[in-house]
């Protein structure tokens, strides 16, 4: 349902532009890891339903992560996880508006893999920060895959790791995109 509802949000905030120049997905693949260095617990969970919209002539993109469908080998971390760290009933998704910055550098008519910079507003947990990060944009035909590593800091976000958890959670989440992107019909 929150699907539909976004969707249609994004269908009706970019109708104003040309339905060719824009790509769509809602099966980008975000993962997280956030274990800590010295921790022999792993804590990594995937998405593999991020929405995104790149507009190809200007750059512009929006991003949009339902924080509950991040999924955990273990129940009970992903049950922590959305209640305690996220909290994901107040605070439901994570977003990101911006644009890249160096949109020049693409040729999206020859197929190859492009270097790109992305700067704009990332939301987690209620809160805004200015970020940039690199990524990879690859044509191929009509389609683009969208790739980007990038890490945040929990306390940026006010995400808090108690005592008791310290030395299994990272201080710095590391995050990873892949997504697939086709024109916007």
């Amino acid at each position: 349902m929150y699907k539909f509802i976004f969707a249609s949000i994004l269908s009706i905030l970019f109708s104003i532009s040309l339905p060719a120049q824009q790509y769509f997905t809602r099966d980008a693949l975000v993962k997280f890891d956030a274990t800590a260095p010295s921790s022999p617990e792993e804590i990594k969970a995937v998405n593999k339903s991020g929405t995104a919209v790149l507009d190809i002539t200007t750059g512009d993109m929006a991003w949009k992560v339902l924080i509950k469908n991040f999924l955990f080998e273990k129940s009970l971390m992903q049950e922590h996880f959305n209640e305690n760290y996220m909290e994901s009933g107040k605070f439901p998704n994570a977003t990101f508006s911006g644009k890249i910055v160096n949109l020049s550098d693409v040729n999206f008519k020859k197929d190859g893999e492009y270097k790109v910079r992305a700067k704009g507003v990332l939301e987690m947990h209620g809160v805004k920060k200015d970020v940039e990060f690199p990524g990879t944009i690859k044509v191929s035909g009509n389609t683009l895959q969208v790739k980007t590593n990038f890490s945040v800091a929990c306390a940026d976000y006010g995400i808090k790791i108690p005592g008791t958890v310290s030395d299994k959670v990272g201080k710095e989440v590391k995050i990873s995109i892949d997504a697939p992107l086709a024109p916007k019909k």
